[in-house]
């Protein structure tokens, strides 16, 4: 089925453009935040810490796989993290050679540092929303990405992230 039949084309050209600007903006502001945080963590250091947060320790494997992109790029990511204290490489309990990826102290204190400068922009972004449109939006861009997602992995591409962080 030809997609570009279904609907409105004008909507769905719309649609497409919208998403471009919404890709630009948040590249060139990195929607990093307010205040002193703003733009102080980047994307993937904030996801791959995010991860670790909402999962707990676990391998550059289990990771990489849990955020659906590969070893040696979490490898990479994961080495400054490190460097500044915000992750822990520490032993598998179980096998002494392998790695187990730990968020630090430091590391949850800046995480929530970040989510709350993020929480502001995103209440200063949608102070005139209604509850309900805010919920409506959280849910439709999940449900993009989470599409979006789907297809990518179809398609053999890595992505990040295929379920939501919250």
């Amino acid at each position: 089925m030809d997609m570009t039949t279904v609907g409105d084309t004008g909507l769905l050209d719309t649609l497409q453009h919208e998403v471009a600007l919404f890709a630009r903006r948040a590249e060139q502001t990195r929607l990093g935040g307010v205040g002193q945080v703003r733009n102080s963590m980047d994307r993937a250091a904030y996801l791959l810490l995010n991860r670790l947060d909402k999962e707990g320790p676990m391998g550059v494997k289990a990771l990489a796989a849990s955020m659906g992109i590969d070893s040696s790029t979490v490898t990479r990511q994961v080495a400054p993290l490190v460097d500044t204290g915000l992750v822990k490489r520490t032993s598998h309990p179980e096998d002494g050679r392998a790695v187990v990826l730990q968020l630090s102290p430091r590391g949850q204190t800046r995480l929530e540092e970040v989510r709350s400068s993020r929480r502001q922009l995103m209440a200063e972004l949608t102070h005139d929303w209604e509850p309900e449109e805010r919920e409506a939006f959280c849910d439709l861009l999940t449900r993009f990405n989470t599409a979006l997602s789907a297809r990518m992995s179809a398609q053999g591409v890595p992505g990040p992230e295929a379920q939501p962080t919250s």
